[in-house]
């Protein structure tokens, strides 16, 4: 079970110092798997870095076998994991003869992906029936066994962040290009197939290093959540970088502390899960993209749609009975126009007045509109009127037509556009000298 001050002090460093490595360690990853993700998630490779990390298992499988067999240490993780770096590059150029054939791109990473890992499995089974100590070393491969890090495999690690900043650094305007028109980065004279064979190699170098810390199996979690978390934030790359980096550093810190607070708890699950919270937070509050910056502006656009239908019903309402902008009107009236209960009608009714735009007439049931109202509500029939014209002369809409048309995309195209629709009128039809604006109803009553 974990204890906040445990926890609280794995996040300072002050657990221990296997502790902290492992937390550093973890960190180091999460920020360069972070910063490479974010190009490889741009570029469409993600499902590219699920082959990368699943076909390293027969390359470890592979240099186990090689390295018993040559009577060496089966166990060292450099040897292993260079056997695994080996056939991560097979899978990727696997992958991308595959893609140039008749196979599409989707199903040559599923081939080749259930393919390296089938290999992998059968290679584990030969592992295991080896004299020299079976399977278990390498089980760590797959899920990872970031508890026991060492120092030196953690500033590896570090090494491995600074590897991978210093890249991104130096190639982040051309990746960028590449990532965002790739058209133009060939016309531009930049060579496409080396750039994306150094975003290969800094993937492969990213999902490698990762072994040891998360494992095959959640590497490319940690390449992929933060860099989308980043992307839910941000419309720029320039801070989308950055932020990837950030998130998956804060996933490996916070992950590996509450793991070390916790040691029943697998650090590399535990890291994969709360760069998964980070995201769900994104997606819950991020001011662009969030879940609830959509609902509140779906809520707003609700209220303005709600808010035009009862101006313009009050204002036809008005000359319906031949009244002028001062009359009264009643709000049944409208609401039975557009097919509002009473529920819906008192709650436009009573946010439209909170706004200062109409007022009780005195009678019950009856409102009028203020001189704010008027302005808005006048404003709001020309607006009608002018897409009704044009809907009728431009696309040769039948009126009632016209009329159901204009009122679905009134509310939503910006004033750019009906200036431009303004002057289409006007050019077409000179005789419009005044296109249509309701003036007060001749012989009106109050």
């Amino acid at each position: 079970m974990i204890t906040s001050a445990d926890f609280l002090a794995a996040l300072s460093f002050r657990l221990g110092h296997n502790a902290t490595v492992v937390v550093l360690g973890c960190a180091a990853f999460g920020f360069a798997a972070g910063l490479v993700g974010t190009f490889v998630l741009l570029r469409g490779r993600a499902l590219i870095a699920d082959v990368a990390a699943h076909t390293t298992l027969p390359g470890v499988a592979s240099a186990f076998i090689g390295a018993t067999l040559a009577g060496f240490d089966p166990r060292n993780p450099w040897l292993l994991m260079a056997g695994g770096a080996a056939s991560a590059a097979l899978g990727t150029l696997a992958v991308r003869a595959a893609a140039r054939g008749r196979v599409r791109d989707d199903a040559a990473m599923a081939l080749v992906l259930s393919a390296g890992f089938g290999a992998g499995v059968v290679l584990m089974s030969v592992v295991q029936s080896l004299p020299t100590g079976g399977q278990a070393g390498l089980a760590h491969f797959i899920l990872g066994q970031a508890a026991g890090m060492s120092e030196a495999e953690a500033t590896a690690l570090l090494l491995l962040a600074v590897l991978v900043a210093a890249a991104a650094a130096v190639l982040f305007n051309p990746l960028r290009v590449l990532c965002f028109d790739e058209a133009f980065a060939a016309a531009a004279g930049l060579s496409v197939r080396a750039l994306d064979l150094s975003l290969m190699a800094l993937m492969l170098t990213v999902a490698v290093g990762g072994l040891r810390a998360v494992g095959l199996i959640l590497v490319v979690a940690l390449m992929v959540i933060p860099a989308v978390t980043a992307r839910l934030m941000t419309e720029r790359l320039a801070v989308m970088a950055p932020l990837a980096a950030l998130f998956g550093a804060l996933s490996g810190w916070v992950g590996a502390s509450a793991s070390a607070a916790a040691p029943g708890l697998p650090t590399g699950a535990v890291v994969t899960v709360t760069a998964c919270a980070l995201f769900a937070a994104a997606l819950l509050l991020s001011p662009g993209r969030g879940v609830l910056a959509a609902a509140l502006r779906h809520a707003r656009l609700g209220w303005r749609i709600a808010r035009d239908h009862l101006l313009r019903g009050a204002w036809e309402e008005l000359e319906r009975q031949r009244l002028g902008p001062e009359g009264a009107f009643a709000a049944a009236a409208v609401a039975e126009a557009w097919g509002w209960g009473q529920a819906r009608l008192a709650l436009v009714t009573f946010a439209a007045r909170a706004a200062g735009l109409v007022a009780p007439a005195g009678e019950p049931g009856f409102l009028r509109l203020t001189s704010a109202g008027t302005a808005l509500a006048r404003a709001l029939v020309r607006r009608h009127r002018v897409w009704e014209l044009y809907l009728t002369r431009a696309g040769g809409v039948r009126a009632f037509a016209a009329h159901r048309g204009a009122d679905l995309i009134e509310h939503t195209l910006p004033a750019e556009v009906e200036a431009e629709v303004e002057a289409w009128l006007a050019q077409a039809d000179p005789s419009l000298s005044r296109l249509p604006v309701p003036p007060p109803v001749e012989g009106a009553r109050a």
